[in-house]
């Protein structure tokens, strides 16, 4: 999606433009930000526009039309996303657009079932707010995270699967042969099949500059773009194996790596901190803090603050590499839904959760490789055990 000529009009103090700026970024629409106390036409035009008085967020759209203080679900609706379902029984419910449930919605859809994918975010998930991909079989010359979404989302279409956007599940229930899914709208929706595909989302420090950065200089996936940074600078935001493991994967490219922690050494395990110390790539700085990140459009500075002194210094990596943990997203999952100690959901060998005819896939399942290839494996994988279970009931 792209609304190249959308400005949001606000300041850096006011919650509801943050609100505003991370529902575009979710969905992937492009916006241009000016900060009214910056920017003295965009407060004219504020002003302007609000009959003199100073209200923000103003989001001016490329016809001319106009949003103030908007809500997500009139943001929603001014940008064309579908958010209800245009039926109330589906013979299969994917909760969650990654590439696992975009996957096992077109195998399923190919057999002739209705399915319903219900995202809260933008369609792609994970894998649609990455820089870019240059691992992903089938594509010698990498693609875009955004671009390999949309063909996505376009396949699944295709195959008739209907896809709600903007739109949060918030509960799972089981009754009789049917299985139900409520959303953030008071909406519950059956079908004879759920697939769990929520994926899990990175830890953020919630360092101001944070969100406005991601994918342009600061990222959660060496792998995915390391790549980009070859022969550069890069720092590293944690202690732990991730932050550990990545860093060492990261000098295949970077020339080098600072490891940033706020602890007063690596939680990470012997083998891996011995081999960061023997790294001549790699430098450690203990105990201190991301206080914000800087630039215009992409990253230039991190500032940082040492949690001893209070002394806070600039740092001009040219990416920024975030390690701090993972979150699945269940949440909001129910009891009956077993989960491991860090809440990934536990499935048996057909992809079954606890729950009969609720299976997960992907990133939010215990034992999963965290990887966009292996995501659509997964997804591939599900779409073909739900077949079978639904030849039972």
């Amino acid at each position: 999606m792209s609304e190249t000529n959308l400005t949001v009009y606000g300041a850096s103090w006011c919650t509801d433009c943050r609100r505003a700026k991370k529902f575009l970024g979710e969905q992937r629409v492009h916006y241009h930000w000016v900060d009214i106390e910056q920017d003295a036409e965009g407060q004219a035009l504020v002003e302007r526009l609000n009959d003199g008085k100073r209200i923000i967020p103003t989001i001016v759209f490329d016809d001319g039309s106009t949003l103030v203080e908007p809500s997500n679900a009139e943001l929603a609706e001014k940008l064309h996303l579908q958010t209800q379902a245009r039926m109330r029984y589906y013979d299969l419910i994917v909760v969650g657009s990654g590439p696992t449930g975009l996957t096992a919605a077109l195998y399923a859809a190919r057999e002739g079932l209705d399915v319903l994918v219900i995202e809260r975010s933008g369609v792609g998930g994970q894998a649609g707010v990455t820089e870019r991909l240059d691992n992903f079989p089938g594509f010698p010359e990498g693609i875009g995270g955004g671009e390999f979404a949309d063909r996505l989302a376009q396949q699944a279409r295709r195959f008739g699967v209907e896809i709600l956007q903007a739109q949060e599940v918030t509960g799972l229930r089981a009754d009789e042969e049917t299985r139900y899914v409520t959303t953030a709208d008071g909406a519950e929706y059956g079908a004879r099949a759920v697939l769990l595909a929520t994926g899990s989302t990175y830890r953020r420090l919630g360092a101001p500059g944070e969100d406005d950065f991601i994918g342009a200089g600061i990222h959660f996936c060496a792998t995915c773009d390391g790549p980009f940074y070859k022969g550069q600078e890069v720092a590293v935001i944690g202690g732990g194996n991730s932050a550990g493991e990545e860093s060492i994967f990261l000098t295949r490219f970077a020339s080098h790596v600072t490891i940033l922690m706020r602890g007063p050494a690596m939680t990470a395990s012997k083998l891996v901190i011995d081999k960061v110390n023997e790294n001549k790539q790699i430098t450690v700085r203990p105990n201190v803090e991301v206080v914000r990140f800087e630039g215009a459009g992409k990253l230039s500075g991190v500032v940082i603050r040492d949690r001893a002194t209070g002394k806070e210094e600039t740092l001009h990596p040219k990416g920024v590499f975030v390690f701090i943990g993972l979150l699945p997203n269940t949440q909001w999952l129910p009891a009956e839904i077993k989960r491991d100690d860090l809440q990934f959901i536990a499935t048996n060998t057909t992809l079954e959760t606890r729950m009969p005819g609720v299976f997960a896939a992907g990133d939010v399942r215990a034992g999963s490789t965290k990887q966009a290839a292996s995501a659509a494996g997964e997804g591939a994988t599900a779409a073909l055990m739900i077949r079978e279970y639904l030849k039972t009931v």
